[in-house]
């Protein structure tokens, strides 16, 4: 399915967001390493702060333009279809993270790109940054789970 407005694209990235604090609310309750819980436990508060800023945004700036033509987003890209119930083990939930963050920098990165509202643009590109600083931790937890969590 194409994300051919505006409107589409806004939709599809506050499903993101709700789908990824789901992910990090039951991950953070299975970590066990307080390391991983810690950080898992700050992606869920930022991810918590981002939905509030988003919301912020689309309230302040986007009434007319919900239907503006978008081309070039298909959904089935940046869809996250990720079965938390199956990782036990913190290595499991720290692979798990880092594809949550792997998507949505993709998605924020390709949608910036598209949108045609600056505000939202820069919010996106904000959002890819963070999402570039949280890949960078979830990345040195596999380092330092390899010899210890992991």
């Amino acid at each position: 399915m194409s994300l051919s407005t505006f409107g589409a694209i806004m939709a599809f990235s506050f499903e993101m967001v709700r789908y990824a604090l789901d992910i990090y609310g039951s991950a953070v309750q299975k970590a066990k390493d307080p390391v991983l819980k810690e950080t898992l436990e700050a992606l869920l508060h930022e991810t918590k702060k981002n939905l509030v800023l988003m919301e912020q945004i689309r309230r302040e700036n986007i009434t007319e333009m919900i239907l503006e033509p978008v081309q070039g987003l298909q959904r089935a890209d940046y869809e996250m279809d990720i079965a938390l119930s199956d990782q036990t083990q913190d290595a499991g939930l720290v692979k798990t993270a880092l594809s949550v963050e792997k998507k949505m920098r993709k998605f924020f990165y390709e949608a910036s790109a598209k949108v045609p509202i600056p505000e939202v643009k820069r919010m996106f590109l904000k959002l890819v940054q963070k999402k570039e600083i949280n890949l960078t931790k979830l990345e040195g937890l596999i380092i330092i789970g390899e010899k210890s969590m992991i």
